[in-house]
């Protein structure tokens, strides 16, 4: 009997299912109709079509495939597989590799006596084997000596677009965030130049992320999160080519980092006259910010002001930013609310 599989579920619609299982208080409700596939349905053959070419890749890479499933949800085919760890590649988009936080896992790997979590590994364009999240435990798995690691290999490439959704052992700052999601726009660009940006918004999750990431790869010093909250308000994607987006996008970076450069140097007159506080530069931030007090239209589909605009207004308030109007008052209010956002 022919295996019925569920329709694949969008990024919008994930959403939408998620809310519906939370109740009243903030407390979860368990859906009460069930989902995904039955025992029967998932058990799959390590010899079925559905992954023959993926279990020659394995075995072709010097690994073994241990086991294959449908994905519970899904209905996707999946290997269980050992691989070598030089036959997977971190994608090369993903965020930076963290030595501190590589030694730590490896500490505790050893000290648990087991790899339990597998990595997510897909195929590459380059026929390569990828995994979208584990850079980590793949480099702990090398500094501890491993020779091979466990993995669920999946065909389904676009699984390699999808980090941010994916990467739960090491929480994402702003500007992991954004450094991957440029990264990815810009790959993803070169392999479909007509592709248009609002199709990969699952993958992006948030337009402004493209445009703080070409301000980070340009300074990684800069502190994005001052400018997060006014980009949030402007930024949106478009239905331009995502090429012809990213030229538009790198010229709204350089005018940001025209206004940062300002900001610097007002915080700077601002230390010079005794004020300390270490939310000095998010204070100046949100007072040159035109649209701090403007909600976004439509609730939210459309800017509360056009970006071109909204970077001109907040130039020229940089400009004419007066140092004699900070008052320790001001600055003790922001420290207030950034310590209780509640």
């Amino acid at each position: 009997m022919a295996t019925r599989i569920p329709r694949k579920v969008g990024a919008r619609s994930a959403a939408k299912a998620a809310s519906r299982g939370r109740a009243k208080g903030g407390k979860l409700a368990p859906r009460p109709q069930k989902r995904g596939l039955s025992a029967e349905q998932i058990a799959l053959g390590r010899d079925a079509p559905e992954v023959a070419a993926l279990s020659q890749q394995v075995a072709a890479s010097g690994g073994a495939v241990i086991g294959a499933y449908r994905e519970p949800f899904s209905g996707r085919p999946m290997l269980l597989a050992a691989l070598p760890l030089d036959a997977v590649q971190p994608t090369p988009f993903q965020r930076d590799l963290s030595p501190t936080h590589t030694q730590r896992l490896a500490a505790k790997i050893e000290e648990s006596g087991s790899f339990l979590d597998p990595l997510i590994v897909v195929r590459g364009d380059d026929g390569r084997l990828w995994t979208p999240n584990g850079r980590h435990r793949l480099a702990a798995a090398k500094v501890l000596g491993l020779r091979q690691i466990t993995a669920l290999v999946s065909p389904d490439e676009t699984l390699a677009f999808r980090i941010l959704a994916l990467n739960t052992e090491k929480a994402h700052n702003l500007k992991d965030r954004a450094l991957e999601v440029i990264r990815m726009a810009r790959t993803l660009a070169a392999r479909n130049a007509r592709a248009k940006e609002a199709q990969y918004t699952a993958q992006f999750e948030s337009p402004e992320l493209l445009t703080l990431g070409i301000v980070y790869e340009r300074n990684s010093r800069f502190g994005g999160s001052a400018y997060n909250s006014f980009l949030k308000k402007v930024d949106r994607f478009g239905d331009r080519s995502l090429a012809a987006s990213l030229r538009s996008r790198e010229d709204s970076a350089a005018r940001i980092e025209q206004i940062d450069a300002q900001v610097n140097r007002i915080v700077a007159a601002l230390q010079e006259r005794g004020f300390k506080s270490p939310y000095l530069r998010n204070y100046v931030v949100a007072r040159i910010n035109p649209v701090r007090f403007q909600r976004a239209k439509k609730g939210g589909a459309e800017p509360a002001m056009p970006m071109a605009q909204a970077l001109t207004r907040m130039a020229a308030a940089a400009t004419k930013f007066d140092l004699k109007s900070v008052s320790p008052a001001d600055l003790a209010l922001v420290a207030a609310v950034a310590a209780d956002p509640a």
